[in-house]
């Protein structure tokens, strides 16, 4: 009898991950039938995970990965920098590869993950079968502790060992020989056992499956009507305390929610308005806020429901002083209403809230259904999604610049980045939707390079894009430029970027810190002054994506490229238009810019 294995497309294959899956249940739905092969054992996902410090756990754990694959498995290689525990809870198999750093600590940047496992709310991980190799040093008091803390904590979580620690010394050759042979032995003993009871089990009935779908069909659509309340899990400062502004990095709970999300999609965030503000509103307006007005869904609220969750009070707009300016003939107002008078009007209305109008001309309304007719709805707020679902399964990552500024005597701010800084606590639920961004999606060749330009809070979907290629095993080459104010005060996931940067999961991070030096430096400038590299790049099949402000820096990065493409590809500039053109046809150059 023939007893080869069934052929498997390998992770290099010119294919998709999709469509890698796809031809690898091709040919095992034609081997499996075929009665002159046994069956093989069922390739298994498992996580390789590594917390490492000098290497020694990185260069172990790919060489496991690499067994795995011989042996038929699936294996997700990555680093405990950045992971997360909601990632790990919604694996079946992981082996954790730990060492441990000074005085039993985690490795730098893995600290964040065992503080984050550590936390109350966090799921149980019953689902999960696991091994740990700690790595240490024996002339250390603490030997290998955080493998130790961490194989402790799993399975404190009821997550189940695939088989006992093994501790190492600095010699790791041995004992990682005998680990790995325990592990790779369970995870296929369990793949016999599982095909045993397969072949026993009896037929599910031919109904069971049209049970599901009908269940999947009934599910509620989440939507901005139909939002889910996700609770926060975490909120931390991005930007260190000196620096002139703040960027929050948040984390909402989003398992079991319905809520699901692909690399690269925003989500929207049904915010409310500042109490405070609202308060001042009705004291001008000697409004109680108790009274009775329509809420634009053929019903009822109170006034203050309705400026609190329902309005939009922080923006003027032309038809705003237009009507107010009416009602009350205010000449001002009017006056800038001429067309002749535009400029005149935006410099008026930029930085104003109705509070303003109820302040420099009172007494115009006297009636709280007037002024809801008056101000439109308020608005959900969209922000890039920071993480990914492969790598961060269960949560939702987002980074928040906060915006404040004073204007006209009143100190102002951003509706939904200050709900987020000032009136949102861990644990508490923010109502929350997807907004898919189909446009803006990974290359569909997992070994395409890519080229990413996100400044500031663009480099949102980009800390995404990158955990989802390491988690799904990509080989393309990743390049970032990102920049900001200072790089002692300003430079988002630092040590997250600097990590993938030595381990090669970014080829080049070019950095554009503008108040670093006398002359101002931004991303578009470092394009340029790797000019060359970046031809290069797009001419072996590179996808370029932007992502931040669409008023400056959009539009000078699309004019670097443009000067690249004439300078290194010696083409006039209408044959760089046709060629930047070709880009956007080909789905190679895209842009999320607001």
């Amino acid at each position: 009898m023939n007893k080869d294995p069934i052929p498997y497309i390998p992770d290099n294959a010119p294919f998709t991950a999709e469509q890698r899956a796809w031809l690898n249940g091709f040919l095992a739905g034609i081997f499996s039938t075929a009665p002159e092969i046994s069956a093989a054992p069922a390739r298994k996902r498992v996580a390789v995970l590594y917390a490492s410090q000098s290497g020694t756990a990185e260069g172990l754990a790919r060489k496991l990965a690499k067994e795995l694959r011989a042996q038929g498995h699936t294996p997700a290689v990555s680093t405990l920098v950045g992971y997360t525990p909601a990632a790990l809870a919604s694996e079946t198999y992981a082996l954790i590869l730990a060492s441990t750093y000074g005085d039993g600590d985690a490795p730098d940047g893995v600290q964040p993950f065992f503080e984050q496992l550590c936390l109350e709310q966090f799921p149980r991980m019953e689902k999960l079968q696991y091994a740990v190799f700690a790595l240490g040093d024996r002339h250390y008091d603490n030997f290998c502790k955080f493998g130790a803390d961490l194989d402790a904590k799993l399975a404190a979580l009821g997550a189940n060992p695939l088989c006992k620690r093994i501790d190492s010394d600095v010699d790791v050759a041995a004992p990682f020989a005998e680990w790995q042979s325990i592990v790779l032995e369970q995870l296929n003993a369990r793949d016999e056992r599982a095909s045993v009871l397969k072949a026993s089990a009896p037929s599910a009935p031919a109904e069971s499956a049209s049970k599901v779908d009908k269940l999947k069909k009934a599910d509620p659509i989440i939507s901005r009507n139909k939002p889910v309340l996700a609770p926060l899990l975490e909120k931390r400062n991005l930007t260190h305390a000196a620096s002139t502004k703040v960027t929050l990095h948040l984390a909402f709970c989003t398992a079991e929610s319905g809520l699901a999300y692909e690399a690269g999609d925003a989500f929207g965030v049904i915010p409310h308005n500042d109490p405070n503000l609202v308060a001042d509103i009705l004291q001008l307006l000697r409004f109680n806020g108790n009274e009775q007005v329509a809420n634009g869904k053929s019903g009822t609220t109170t006034l203050h429901d309705a400026l609190t969750h329902g309005l939009q009070i922080t923006r003027l707009s032309r038809k705003i002083v237009q009507e107010y300016g009416k009602r009350g003939q205010c000449a001002r107002l009017l006056d800038l209403l001429a067309n002749e008078r535009q400029a005149a009007l935006e410099e008026y209305i930029s930085g104003r809230g109705i509070v303003d109008l109820l302040v420099e001309f009172p007494g115009v309304l006297d009636d709280p259904a007037d002024l809801v007719a008056l101000l439109p709805r308020l608005t959900p707020r969209l922000y890039s999604i920071s993480s990914s679902p492969a790598a961060h399964a269960g949560q939702l990552h987002a980074t928040v610049a906060v915006v404040r500024y004073q204007s006209h005597n009143r100190e102002r701010g951003g509706v939904c980045s200050t709900l987020f800084a000032d009136r949102t606590s861990v644990s508490e639920r923010v109502p929350i939707y997807i907004q898919p961004n189909k446009k803006f999606r990974l290359p569909a060749d997992a070994n395409a390079p890519m080229i990413m330009i996100g400044p500031g809070t663009g480099i949102a979907p980009f800390r995404g894009f990158l955990h989802e290629r390491r988690a799904l095993g990509h080989s393309g080459r990743n390049w970032l430029f990102f920049g900001e104010r200072s790089s002692a005060t300003d430079f988002l996931y630092r040590d997250e970027l600097q990590g993938m940067l030595a381990d090669g999961h970014l080829a080049r991070l070019d950095t554009a810190f503008s108040r670093d030096q006398e002359r101002k430096v931004y991303v578009q400038d470092r394009m340029l002054e790797n000019s060359w590299q970046f031809w290069q790049w797009l001419e072996q099949g590179a996808t370029v994506y932007v992502c931040g402000d669409a008023s400056r820096m959009a539009k000078d990065v699309h004019a670097s490229l443009l000067r690249i493409v004439e300078k290194e590809g010696a083409m006039p500039s209408d044959r760089a238009e046709e060629y930047v053109a070709a880009l956007k046809e080909q789905h190679r150059y895209h842009r999320d810019v607001y």
